[in-house]
């Protein structure tokens, strides 16, 4: 378990406390040179990682030139220039914020490491070389120890995101396996079903006890020790089930290898008879752990029945590594209801929850079966369009607009209603954050509504 983000009071503390522990004058020499150099600086820095193949991964030319370089060194100089609480405050949040984009774009923390070392290498050949040696042994500690703070704090908040990143991912791969829960929960009750009867004959075929089907290694046992257990973590019942699987296959099944050969068969009456039990138990216990599948279903909306935002961010990092490895590209279209306030204030809730409904229908119907469809919350849906290029993706976005115009939508009472949608969106364009490409699509999304609505407006890449 993650170990809660000190508050931000401590950590304030722990800078000054960080601070007063070297002389001002130091300090000042130190934020001074790393101002005059944090150009030499960031250059130094990027084209090491540039030159490293896996930190290239998540690099390019072009981005550094553009956007990284500035950051960088902005990043120096704040490092240094900050002396009072409510600047260090604002650098710590800095921290916090790189150390969640490091996780959310799954850059490797060693590479994340290796560029604060590349940098205080950097800075303290820089600092030796232009100060006396009273003062440049002092500066170095100071640069070292600056680094090394913030790195504690980004390295936290990269701990702590990528933590919850890998529980949703796990969540979503449980997720995926058991959509349909009503056919999972059959799946498996036949699947022990099938155990139960298997090894009911081959009792009474007098297979030995190292012959008899053990219940973990069955189709039944597999499933819910690597899959069902870890998706209903947690409930009374899973325990229940375990212990139930462990009984039969550690106490019962070498028990009916202690029976004589000469024995009569209704010695292993009493054996069979809490076989079954236990096999009923589990049945039983499974059944109210998919009633009670709260944790599998809270990806998906109640109204809609569409994915929720839980899973978002594991798609989008799943589609970001696809197209990276694959060469293919995807989109973004962001879709919103137009005038659906108004719809609701004359028409009711009753009539909005249905219109979404036959909405979230019309949009699952229309879009392919390797799409993955959002509702982001209200009349803001998200389609995430997989294998496709800027014409293709802009084809299929029109068209959605257009039939969603054309729809007749039906209301209580027998009433009717035409509604329109705007549509913002964005093709995936190689950056590794798809926070980046939400804020596309989501621009678009406004453009699109602010230009008059029912229209479809492509972000520029």
């Amino acid at each position: 378990m993650t170990a809660p983000r000190f508050s931000m009071e401590e950590l304030t503390t722990e800078w000054l406390d960080c601070l007063d522990s070297f002389p001002l004058e130091i300090r000042q020499v130190t934020a001074r040179l790393a101002e005059e150099h944090k150009s030499e600086l960031a250059g130094h820095f990027y084209v090491s990682m540039l030159a490293h193949r896996e930190a290239a991964m998540f690099l390019s030319h072009e981005e550094v030139k553009t956007r990284l370089s500035k950051s960088m060194e902005n990043w120096i100089t704040n490092l240094y220039a900050s002396h009072d609480a409510k600047d260090i405050q604002s650098v710590i949040n800095h921290q916090n914020l790189i150390g969640d984009i490091h996780a959310r774009i799954s850059i490797p923390i060693h590479l994340v490491l290796r560029g604060a070392r590349l940098l205080k290498h950097q800075l303290i050949g820089i600092l030796r070389e232009t100060l006396p040696q009273e003062q440049a042994i002092p500066a170095s500690s100071f640069c070292a120890t600056l680094v090394d703070l913030a790195m504690e704090i980004m390295s936290h908040a990269y701990s702590t995101s990528h933590d919850r990143g890998s529980r949703a991912e796990e969540s979503y791969r449980l997720f995926a396996v058991a959509q349909n829960i009503a056919s999972e929960k059959e799946k498996q009750r036949a699947a022990l079903l099938d155990w139960e009867n298997q090894m009911m004959f081959d009792v009474a075929t007098h297979l030995t006890a190292d012959q008899l089907p053990r219940l973990g290694a069955s189709e039944f046992g597999l499933w819910f020790r690597h899959k069902g257990a870890h998706g209903f973590e947690g409930a009374v019942e899973t325990g229940l089930i375990l212990d139930s699987m462990a009984r039969i296959d550690d106490v019962l099944l070498p028990m009916f290898a202690l029976r004589r050969d000469d024995a009569p068969e209704r010695d292993n009456l009493p054996l069979l008879r809490e076989l079954r039990e236990q096999t009923r138990s589990i049945a039983y216990h499974l059944e109210l752990l998919f009633e009670q599948n709260s944790e599998l279903e809270s990806g998906r909306d109640v109204l809609t029945r569409l994915l929720n935002r839980k899973y978002l961010s594991v798609v989008l990092n799943k589609q970001i590594q696809y197209a990276r490895n694959s060469g293919a590209s995807f989109a973004v279209l962001s879709i919103d209801i137009d005038h659906f306030k108004q719809l609701n204030d004359t028409h009711g809730h009753e009539a909005g929850d249905l219109v979404l409904q036959q909405f979230a229908s019309l949009l699952m119907n229309k879009s392919r079966a390797g799409d993955y469809l959002f509702r982001m919350g209200g009349e803001e849906f998200l389609l995430i369009m997989v294998d496709v290029n800027d014409s293709s993706a802009a084809r299929a976005a029109e068209k959605i607009r257009r039939l969603i115009a054309e729809e007749t939508f039906r209301l209580p009472q027998n009433a009717n209603l035409h509604l329109t949608a705007s549509l913002g969106l964005a093709l995936f364009n190689g950056h590794p954050d798809y926070q980046q490409l939400l804020r596309r699509s989501d621009a678009a999304l406004y453009e699109a509504k602010h230009n008059g609505r029912n229209r479809v407006v492509v972000a520029a890449g």
